[in-house]
Formats: structure tokens, C-alpha cells, sequence
């Protein structure tokens, strides 16, 4: 990508490309750099906003600052499963379980991706919700068998 974008430097999908390359290999400001490069050439990007903005809120302590990227990415595609999970996401981080649940169960109702499953397993089970997280976890499992994150969420709650 580095090569690549020697040529190309405001290329829009590389610089997402690396970014989120970057994110992968623990490099986060890399994808911090890359996004907010993206977003200084196209402000209103929806899947940019989104993605810098749940990395924040996971991977860092800078929650409020990533729940603000994913309000506007909302405010730009507010069915979009991705960012809806991401919002419910960033409430549980900040121990908002309710609203957490409320956006969690938006996603899973419209995309019952083995990502937001797994978030919305995790609050449930935060939220006592305990039977329904060991059943959300576990209808994903039977469709996904093989992802990683479901497989040891359901290793830890049931410890």
C-alpha cells in the first residue's frame, strides 16, 4: 500500500485499504492517519466515520471522541447495521447498557452477522440477560462455527 499510494497519495479505497490494514497489525495510528485523511477529502463518509470511529471506542479509552464519528456516520446511514452495531457498541463501553441493547438488537434484527451476534451476546450476558445470551451466541455459532470471537465469548460467559 505504502508503494502504492507513493503514486496515488489521496486515493480514497488505499488509503481505507491501509488503514484498516493498519488496524489489523495493532498499528492504530496508522488507520487514525489514514481515516482522518480520508474524511479531511470526503467529510460525509459514512463507512470512514464509522470505522475510525468504532476503533476508538474498542481498541482505545477514547470513547467519547469515537462515539462522536459514529453519531455522524448514524446521522448519514441511520439503518446501516454496521453502525448501528457500533453505536451499541460504544454505549456499552460506556456502560450504558440499555441504549447499548437498544442499537445491538436494531443490528441484529436487520443483520445477523456473527460480529454483531457476538456484541450483542456480550451485553446481553452483561445485562443478566443470560439465557438469551447463551441463545443468541449459540444460533450464531450454528451458522458460523468457525469465528473465532463467538467461539470464546461462549468459553468465557459460561466459565
Amino acid at each position: 500500500y505504502n508503494e502504492v499510494l507513493a503514486d496515488y497519495p489521496a486515493n480514497v479505497e488505499l488509503l481505507y485499504a491501509r488503514g484498516m490494514l493498519g488496524e489489523r497489525i495493532g498499528n492504530l495510528a496508522l488507520l487514525e492517519k489514514d481515516m482522518k485523511e480520508i474524511l479531511r477529502q470526503e467529510p460525509d463518509n459514512a463507512t470512514t466515520l464509522n470505522a475510525l470511529g468504532y476503533t476508538l471506542v474498542d481498541r482505545t479509552d477514547r470513547i467519547d471522541e469515537g462515539h462522536e464519528y459514529i453519531k455522524k456516520a448514524l446521522a448519514l446511514r441511520p439503518d446501516d447495521a454496521a453502525v448501528l452495531d457500533s453505536m451499541g457498541w460504544a454505549y456499552y463501553r460506556k456502560g450504558k447498557l440499555d441504549k447499548a441493547l437498544e442499537y445491538l438488537n436494531k443490528a441484529h434484527a436487520l443483520f445477523q452477522d456473527p460480529e454483531i451476534s457476538m456484541h450483542l451476546g456480550e451485553v446481553l450476558w452483561a445485562a443478566g440477560e443470560h439465557d438469551k445470551a447463551l441463545e443468541t451466541v449459540n444460533q450464531a455459532l450454528e451458522k458460523t462455527p468457525d469465528y473465532v470471537g463467538l467461539q470464546e465469548l461462549l468459553k468465557r460467559i459460561t466459565q
